[in-house]
């Protein structure tokens, strides 16, 4: 039996429930949204926890373990989501359907604001997804996250011929790489400059930078332990 979301949460949920319900900014707390003080810990903590979780679920042959402890996570009004949201990061990662950033972060609805694409590259769509985040959201922290495993990485590694549309989609993903043989070091190298293109082809990122209102960090997910590493 594969892991099911809810007893997941039922195993996971509470280790960071009073940094959740530390609210950023007062109206967002006036009107009873989930912000932290510490966006970067919160979404640190939320990784520590799924990643015990996908640790004891492999020691368990996949099974989920289950506890009878009431889950005491913060979760988002449906009402208070039906008309507004108030996202504390914005993330940019793969379409891989093994990387989901609310699962990866053990998040619930309204807390992430995500972008994705395969080999998350910085594309024009992704850059101005990204800045509706951080400038009409006001999302504090943006994380570009890799992955270990990440087949569009490898696809850019490889001089087998493409579809003229994956041939476009990869072709940035190659300049990132610059010729890297090795996948562990290619996904580094494809996160970290899609960091560095994010803030040089957008003013407001890097304004929102350069002023403090934006935090931004890079990371990787490793598809076995479920850790995200943090690697800027």
């Amino acid at each position: 039996m594969g892991i099911q979301r809810r007893h997941f949460l039922q195993r996971t949920g509470g280790l960071a429930l009073a940094a959740l319900m530390q609210a950023r900014p007062v109206e967002a707390a006036e009107e009873g949204f989930c912000i932290p003080n510490d966006p970067l810990e919160a979404l640190m903590a939320g990784n520590r926890r799924f990643a015990e979780a996908w640790r004891l679920a492999e020691q368990n042959n996949g099974t989920t373990p289950r506890t009878a402890d009431p889950d005491p996570r913060c979760f988002n009004s449906p009402r208070a989501l039906a008309t507004s949201q108030h996202p504390w990061a914005t993330v940019l990662t793969c379409s891989d359907s093994r990387v989901s950033p609310n699962w990866v972060f053990d998040t619930t609805p309204g807390e992430l604001f995500v972008i994705r694409n395969a080999g998350n590259a910085a594309f024009t769509e992704a850059i101005a997804s990204i800045e509706y985040g951080v400038s009409i959201l006001k999302t504090p922290l943006l994380m570009v996250m890799g992955h270990s495993g990440c087949g569009a990485v490898t696809a850019a590694m490889d001089a087998n011929p493409l579809t003229p549309s994956l041939d476009r989609l990869i072709q940035p993903i190659r300049e990132n790489i610059n010729g890297s043989n090795d996948l562990e070091d290619a996904v580094r190298r494809n996160a970290l400059a899609s960091a560095s293109t994010l803030i040089q082809r957008s003013t407001v990122l890097a304004e929102a930078k350069a002023s403090g209102a934006l935090k931004l960090v890079v990371g990787c997910f490793q598809l076995n332990s479920g850790v995200v590493s943090l690697i800027e």
